[in-house]
């Protein structure tokens, strides 16, 4: 699939010596959601903010949607919409003015009906003459949106799009990045949700002290490094797991009411059948079983320690 952004050997290094990027490569797909996943001061924010033309790369290229965002700015930065972290709008404004004016700073002329359309499909337009001061958190961040789609940008950056939004509009705004998807945006985010990048990444990337420790179909990555586990519900429980059944990766829940044998799925040979053999063997019976996958905040773990 065509790349929107291409980013080139990038590294950044501030003036205090700090190397907050360290060669970063990394191309993003046309038409995708892509969720880049990081501890606190990994880079996240500074390689979105090279993207976006706020912050100069010591070395390497960025070309987003054709153009350079150092050597061909105007261009590169027109093609993107930025959604960041903290809210910075102007609270006496209006709702319709202020994303008016957004569109008007990136040289685009007047367009009633396309910044109606997006009030509309933030579920703004009710709101579309309120002061921002009178706004809630969640509205005032969908105003951020809006504000960053007001230009008909090609790509997206969502910097932790769900901070301080509760449960129920945090779902709405997923719902809402999809839509925007399928409208043919790209969507790149960061977030401290791994639920979010879990329920809506096509890709995920994981960002871990300036480097890029691993992209990957959502998908793939979880068959590739998420381990699987089979929980047994015991008919009695017990209260050590026995000497023979060392060798299996098994631990006893504190009520001795479960075991819980930890596996590859990706193996050809589970151990699964061999397993239920001993228990068979040594007379442990179980009334239920059940298997699950580990979760992406899981795997992201696990790959940030396996890095330290």
């Amino acid at each position: 699939m065509q790349a929107i952004i291409s980013i080139k050997n990038l590294t950044k290094t501030y003036d205090s010596g700090f190397q907050a990027l360290k060669n970063v490569s990394l191309d993003i797909r046309r038409g995708e959601i892509f969720a880049l996943l990081g501890p606190n001061g990994a880079g996240k924010t500074t390689l979105i903010n090279i993207i976006c033309g706020i912050v100069n790369p010591s070395e390497g290229t960025v070309i987003a949607d054709g153009h350079d965002v150092v050597s061909d700015y105007r261009a590169a930065r027109s093609r993107i919409g930025l959604v960041p972290q903290e809210l910075a709008t102007d609270a006496f404004e209006s709702v319709w003015s202020t994303v008016s004016f957004s569109r008007g700073i990136f040289g685009k002329s007047p367009n009633p009906a396309h910044i109606e359309k997006v009030l509309r499909d933030l579920s703004l337009w009710d709101k579309k003459d309120a002061r921002i001061r009178m706004l809630s958190g969640g509205m005032k961040r969908r105003v951020m949106i809006a504000k960053a789609l007001s230009h008909e940008p090609e790509i997206l950056f969502l910097d932790e799009p769900s901070a301080g939004v509760d449960v129920e509009l945090r779902h709405d705004m997923w719902n809402m990045v999809r839509g925007l998807r399928d409208s043919g945006v790209t969507i790149i985010l960061t977030t401290h949700y791994i639920e979010e990048a879990e329920e809506m990444a096509d890709r995920i990337g994981v960002i871990r002290k300036g480097e890029i420790v691993v992209v990957e179909d959502k998908s793939v990555l979880m068959a590739k490094l998420g381990k699987k586990q089979l929980t047994l519900h015991l008919q009695r429980p017990l209260a050590q797991i026995p000497v023979a059944l060392a060798d299996y990766a098994l631990t006893l829940t504190p009520d001795g009411n479960e075991l819980v044998y930890t596996f590859d799925g990706q193996r050809e040979q589970t151990g699964i059948a061999e397993l239920l053999r001993q228990l068979s063997e040594h007379g442990i019976d179980f009334k239920d079983l059940q298997s699950s996958q580990s979760s992406l905040e899981e795997i992201f773990v696990s790959l940030i320690g396996a890095k330290s």
